[in-house]
This record gives structure tokens, sequence and C-alpha cells, in this order.
């Protein structure tokens, strides 16, 4: 990623001042060492003095970059903290939205199944009077064969709806084991979310 103008400028400007005192440093060194090849008291206590305030300089300005690193590392720590601290707010705002929607499916699935199973309920409710019914026609048919026709349209009619309500219970009982299925999943979903949502609390 490229970097922004003001820490390329930090970065030019931090190098100049290290530049300058190195040369500061160096000029009294350099200072010093022409003094006492003069093998003058004056010119070395002289040159003793200006290597004094170089290296004064040089110390300042060394001094100053360092504070200035400090506190640029300090923004940049707090600016991270404030980063972290935001993410961290988002991560949670969307576990907990998460656990509502998984929450909010799982009541509809609780309702769906116990519509379901009020259906199965009034259905096999429904096949055991039609079985009922068809046993009675079936008595009746052999006490009264006589009557053949009219038994035999009444027991057929039975054994229709007998055989619906039959199927109908099938096919609840099959949508039944699908919405337990779908519940299953939904519920282990929506506790690894509640788990995930403790380790980043």
């Amino acid at each position: 990623m490229a970097s922004s103008p003001a820490p390329a400028s930090r970065r030019r400007q931090r190098s100049t001042r290290l530049t300058v005192a190195v040369v500061l440093l160096v000029l009294a060194a350099l200072v010093v060492a022409a003094a006492a090849a003069t093998d003058s008291a004056v010119l070395v206590t002289l040159a003793a003095v200006v290597a004094v305030v170089l290296g004064a300089a040089a110390t300042r300005i060394t001094h100053s970059e360092l504070v200035a690193t400090r506190r640029e590392a300090a923004r940049d720590r707090a600016e991270q903290a404030q980063a972290y601290r935001a993410l961290t707010e988002a991560r949670t705002a969307e576990n907990a939205a998460f656990a509502e929607t998984m929450r909010a499916r799982v009541a509809g699935q609780e309702q769906a199944i116990h519509e379901l199973e009020d259906a199965l309920t009034a259905a096999q409710g429904r096949a055991a009077d039609a079985t009922r019914k068809l046993n009675t026609e079936a008595r009746r048919a052999d006490a009264a064969e006589r009557t053949g026709r009219q038994v035999e349209e009444s027991l057929a009619a039975a054994e229709q709806r007998a055989a619906e309500a039959i199927v109908r219970v099938a096919e609840l009982e099959q949508e039944l084991d699908v919405v337990r299925a779908e519940l299953d999943v939904v519920t282990q979903a929506w506790h690894a979310a509640e788990a995930g949502q403790r380790r980043h609390a």
C-alpha cells in the first residue's frame, strides 16, 4: 500500500535532522583535531568550546527527534486501538444480529413443527375415524349381503377416505422429518454463533 504524503514528509524531516546532528558531531571532531594540530592552547580551548556547543546542538536535535518519534508512535498506537475497538464493536453487532436471526429462525421452525404436529394429530384422528367406519361398513356388509350395491358404494367411499387419510399422514410425517432436520441445522448454527460471540466478547 502506498504511503501517505504526511508520513513520508515526517520521515524526510527526521532523516534531515539526524543528518544535521551527525554533521555537527563530525564538524566538532574536525575542529578539535585541527586545533590539536596547531599546538595552540587558545585554539584548543576555543575548539573545545565549539565542540561542546556543537555536541549540545546535536544532542538537542537528537532529543527532539526522539520525542517526536515517541509522540508519533503513541498516536499510531491510539489510532490502532480505536480501529480495533471499532472492529470489535462491528463484529459484536454482527454476532448479535446473527444470533437474533438464528433465534427468529428457530422460533419459526418450532412453530412450523407444532403446526405440523397438530395437523398430523388431526390427520391421524381422521384416519382412525375412517378406519372405524370402514370396519363398521365391512361388518354391515357381512350382515346384509342382500343390500350389496348400496353397501359396496358406502364401503368404497370409506376405503377411499381411509386411503387419502393414510396418504396425508405419510406426507405430514415426511414434512415433519424435514422440518426437524432443518431445526437441527439452524440450532447448531445458532450455538456456533453464540460460541463465536463469547470468544469475541
